[in-house]
C-alpha cells in the first residue's frame, strides 16, 4: 500500500504553504509516537487523566428486549465525556514533544473543541478553537466550557457555518501559524499523516473492547457497530477487529430527516469519491464536483466528507455503511436513556438505532458490540425540541 494511503484513497492534496508543516508531523508520527517517552506519557495520562480503560457494560434490559446480546463500550465515560479526549491528549502530549506552545482545533458538535482545550489546559498550552456560528449557537454550553478552560472560540460566518467551514477555516490559519502552533485535527480525516495520526491515538477503543469481550464472555463480538461522521470513533473501534474475519463491522451514517430533496450527512452510501481538505475519499458533490451541504441532527456527524480509510474499508468490503434517519436516532436516543439509565450522543444514537431497526435480521443470541462514542448531556435542548 503506498505511503499515506488506503488503497485508492488518502494522500495529500494540499497548497505547497501547508506541506512543511504536515512533512514536520509526519516525521514525528514515525519517530516521537513509538518513541519508550512518548508511549510511557501516553499510558499515565490515559490511566491519571482520561480514565482508561472505559467499562465494556451488557445491557441487559434491551438485550431481552431485542433478543440477542448488545454491549456498549462506554467511551461517553472518558474524561469530558467523549472519545475525542483520546485523539486531543495524544495529540497535545506530541505537540510538547515537538516544542510547540499552540493547539489549533475545529469543532462540530463542540466535543473535540472541549477535549482540545482540555488538553491543552492540563499541558500548559495555549489552544485556539475555530466552529461554525451555526454550531456555535447549537451548542452553546460547550462553548462556555471551551472558553471556561482558557481557549479562544472563533465562530465562522462562511457557508453552511457549520464543521465544514470551520476546517477551511483553521487550515488558512495554521499557514500562517504552523512555527509554534499544532493543529490538532479532530477525526481521521484531512491530508496524510493526519488519518494515520488518529487512527493510532483513538485504536485504544478497539483494543480494550476486544481485549474486554474475550475476559468477558470468553468470545468475540459477531458485529461491532460505530457512528461515522468523520468516522475517528469508528476507525478506532474498527481498526483491531480487521483481520477477525468473522467479525461483521457496521458503520452508521446520518441520513437527516430521510426526504429526497433533503440534505444528509450519508457520504460513504450516497457519495461519489473526491478530494475534500487534502484527501481523497467519499464525500457528498455534484455533478460538477461541488462540495453539496450536509446536515444531521447530531452536530458532530454533519460533516461532508469522511475519513479515507473507512473508503477503503467499504471499496475492499471489509466493513459496510447502513444510514440511519435523524428520527430513528432520536427515538434510539430516548430508549436506551429509559431502559438502561445511559443518555447516549445523539451522534452515539445513531449506532444504537442501527440495532433497533435491525432486530429481525440479526441472529437471535448474537453479541452486538456498540460504541457509545459520547454522552447525550450536550443534545438535550436538540432533543426537547423535536418533540420525539
Amino acid at each position: 500500500m503506498r505511503k499515506g494511503y488506503f488503497g485508492a484513497f488518502g494522500g495529500r492534496f494540499v497548497p505547497e504553504l501547508l506541506v512543511p508543516p504536515l512533512a514536520e508531523l509526519e516525521e514525528a508520527v514515525d519517530n516521537i509516537l513509538p518513541s519508550e517517552a512518548f508511549v510511557k506519557d501516553m499510558d499515565r495520562v490515559g490511566r491519571e487523566f482520561v480514565g482508561r480503560p472505559t467499562p465494556l457494560y451488557p445491557c441487559r434490559n434491551l438485550s431481552g428486549e431485542l433478543g440477542f446480546d448488545v454491549y456498549l463500550k462506554r467511551e461517553d465515560l472518558a474524561h469530558t465525556g467523549a472519545h475525542k479526549i483520546n485523539n486531543t491528549v495524544g495529540q497535545a502530549l506530541l505537540a510538547r514533544h515537538m516544542g510547540k506552545r499552540c493547539l489549533l482545533a475545529e469543532t462540530g458538535a463542540g466535543q473535540h473543541g472541549v477535549a482540545t482545550a482540555t488538553a491543552a489546559a492540563m499541558l500548559g498550552l495555549d489552544c485556539i478553537v475555530f466552529m461554525g456560528a451555526l454550531d456555535v449557537q447549537r451548542q452553546s454550553i460547550n462553548v462556555h466550557r471551551m472558553e471556561l478552560m482558557g481557549a479562544k472560540v472563533e465562530p465562522v460566518e462562511s457557508g453552511t457555518r457549520t464543521l465544514k467551514d470551520a476546517i477551511n477555516a483553521a487550515l488558512r490559519y495554521w499557514i500562517a501559524h504552523q512555527s509554534d502552533t499544532h493543529y490538532c485535527l479532530g477525526s481521521a480525516v484531512g491530508p496524510h499523516p493526519f488519518p494515520l495520526l488518529v487512527r493510532k491515538l483513538q485504536s485504544v477503543i478497539g483494543r480494550e473492547s476486544r481485549q474486554q469481550m474475550l475476559e468477558q464472555t470468553g468470545n468475540l463480538p459477531d458485529t461491532v457497530v460505530a457512528c461515522v461522521g468523520g468516522g475517528s470513533n469508528a476507525i478506532g473501534m474498527f481498526h483491531p477487529f480487521v483481520e477477525d474475519r468473522q467479525v461483521e463491522l457496521v458503520g452508521v451514517e446520518a441520513g437527516g430527516r430521510g426526504g429526497p430533496e433533503d440534505y444528509h450527512s450519508a457520504t460513504i452510501s450516497r457519495g461519489t469519491p473526491g478530494v475534500l481538505h487534502g484527501t481523497h475519499t467519499f464525500l457528498l458533490q455534484s455533478t460538477e464536483g461541488q462540495i453539496l451541504p450536509s446536515h444531521s441532527v447530531a452536530p458532530g456527524l454533519d460533516y461532508p466528507g469522511v475519513g479515507p480509510e473507512h473508503s477503503f474499508l467499504k471499496d475492499s468490503s471489509r466493513a459496510r455503511y447502513e444510514v440511519i434517519h435523524d428520527r430513528e436516532a432520536l427515538k434510539a436516543f430516548n430508549l436506551l436513556s429509559r431502559k438502561e439509565g445511559i443518555i447516549p450522543a445523539l451522534e452515539s444514537a445513531h449506532a444504537v438505532a442501527w440495532a433497533v431497526e435491525n432486530k429481525e435480521s440479526i441472529k437471535q443470541g448474537s453479541k452486538v458490540l456498540i460504541n457509545l462514542s459520547g454522552r447525550g448531556d450536550k443534545d438535550l435542548d436538540i432533543v426537547r425540541d423535536s418533540g420525539i
